[in-house]
């Protein structure tokens, strides 16, 4: 009896050490950075940034309302440009992108004094294996003086939000001359200033034609004002990301207060990805989460996305000059305003390019979120059983459980438990801690965390 009692530990153990080293082995080839992607961080460029953000001042003003169809003044001007400029991409990489031109007609409304023709401009990185997830990254290309209606003063808006297109220019760069499993936009919107107006009706577009937009990021205010530049956050970018979804539904509110899944939105599950993502490849900069949706009393361009059930965040610099945004340019008893590209710290904008870059290639690398995850209620246990629906992608090596305290803000725990559609975590209660579940391909890249709902 003894004997085989001790044959049975032998055998335990040894199962144990395999498992063990097969969670090793995928974690430590998720902990390593991949090759490609430290190309790509290299590769984005602060001159090329600067570049594209004075060359969009150089048309003066691109107020929603200026001129549409003079050739060097105006928002027509810059729309122009960031067409040719992303054709002048497509056309480098053998036409990889798909650029278009999406006009619509706003009609009149609080800073919109007669119906005007905006045009969100994209260019369109088709994936390989799974073209139908999309990510999307845009900054806004319009900019306003003190007055968001005054279409004739000069408005270089070169931080915000020169900036922001910059980033989705230079990622088109670089990006395109890869292929990724999933789709990317490069996109570049009017009508900010007005309202979210561009966004806003490419995000309802979406919503009708029923795209899978898995994650959305606006840049905006992301060039460093070099007023700050001593500041002690200035080695890091503002990622802002809603915890109670926009969009939430009473019967999803009352699951939400019974599980307290206020900071588990999928927006919230995006923000730890870019931090954890970004922590892998970059040492000198780093991503500050802000459990917000936006600043008080302020909005950007990943509202009306968020209003329409997609995920998305919002990057902005950590030290704001307001004498250098939405302000005519003038000087002033001694104090200059005006949002002008001498004031702007091009390496920094380049550093939030790069985190922008690492997460999306990390994500569009990746499989796709696991769906349907559920925290089964039926029994009672300290164990905690969870389940989830098969991801259909070729390539995956499974699924990894993730845990932290109830009180910690990012996940601190994990454990690959193989290509499976559950798995019971032992002696670990659903009552004292949070759990979530990703998806993992062979080559180690992992999908967001998604956060369980109860089921029976």
């Amino acid at each position: 009896m003894r004997i085989k009692c001790f044959s049975r530990l032998i055998f335990s153990a040894a199962v144990l050490t395999l498992v063990f080293s097969a969670v090793a082995d995928a974690q430590g080839t998720a902990s390593k950075p991949d090759p490609e992607v430290e190309k790509m961080v290299k590769e984005v460029s602060a001159k090329n940034i600067e570049a594209y953000v004075r060359k969009l001042v150089s048309f003066g003003t691109r107020n929603t309302l200026s001129e549409q169809n003079d050739p060097t003044r105006g928002i027509g001007a810059a729309r122009d440009w960031i067409y040719e400029e992303f054709t002048r991409i497509s056309n480098a990489c053998g036409g990889c992108l798909d650029v278009q031109k999406q006009a619509f007609t706003q009609e009149k409304a609080a800073r919109i004094p007669e119906p005007t023709v905006l045009t969100n401009v994209f260019a369109i990185l088709k994936g390989t294996t799974s073209p139908d997830r999309i990510y999307v990254v845009s900054g806004h290309y319009d900019s306003m003086c003190t007055s968001p209606t005054d279409a004739k003063c000069d408005a270089p808006g070169a931080n915000d939000d020169a900036s922001g297109t910059a980033v989705s220019l230079e990622l088109a760069r670089v990006m395109s001359k890869r292929k990724f499993d999933a789709t990317i936009i490069f996109m570049a919107v009017p009508g900010e200033e007005q309202g979210l107006l561009g966004a806003a009706y490419y995000a309802e577009q979406a919503k009708q034609a029923n795209m899978n937009i898995e994650a959305m990021f606006t840049n905006d205010i992301v060039g460093g004002v070099l007023t700050k530049k001593d500041s002690p956050h200035r080695k890091r970018v503002r990622v802002f990301s809603e915890g109670v979804p926009s969009n939430e539904t009473p019967a999803e509110a009352n699951t939400r207060r019974s599980v307290g899944g206020e900071n588990d939105s999928s927006s919230r599950q995006l923000a730890r990805y870019i931090k954890e993502q970004a922590e892998r490849y970059l040492k000198e900069f780093s991503v500050w989460m802000i459990y917000r949706r936006d600043r008080y009393g302020r909005g950007g361009d990943h509202i009306p996305f968020l209003e329409r059930g997609f995920a998305a965040v919002r990057f902005t610099e950590p030290d704001e000059d307001y004498t250098h945004q939405h302000q005519n340019v003038r000087t002033e008893n001694g104090i200059n305003y005006g949002d002008t590209p001498d004031l702007v710290d091009y390496e920094y904008n380049a550093n939030v390019a790069r985190v922008n870059l690492i997460a999306l290639a990390s994500l569009a690398n990746a499989p796709a979120k696991p769906r349907g995850v559920g925290i089964v209620t039926g029994r009672l246990t300290n164990d905690t059983d969870l389940k989830w629906d098969a991801n259909s992608e070729s390539d995956l090596a499974g699924y990894e459980i993730v845990w932290r305290d109830t009180t910690s803000p990012v996940w601190t725990n994990s454990q690959f438990v193989g290509n499976v559609t559950s798995y019971t975590v032992k002696n670990m209660s659903k009552d004292n801690y949070f759990f979530g579940v990703r998806a993992v391909d062979k080559a180690g890249n992992k999908s967001p965390v998604v956060y369980p709902r109860p089921v029976r």
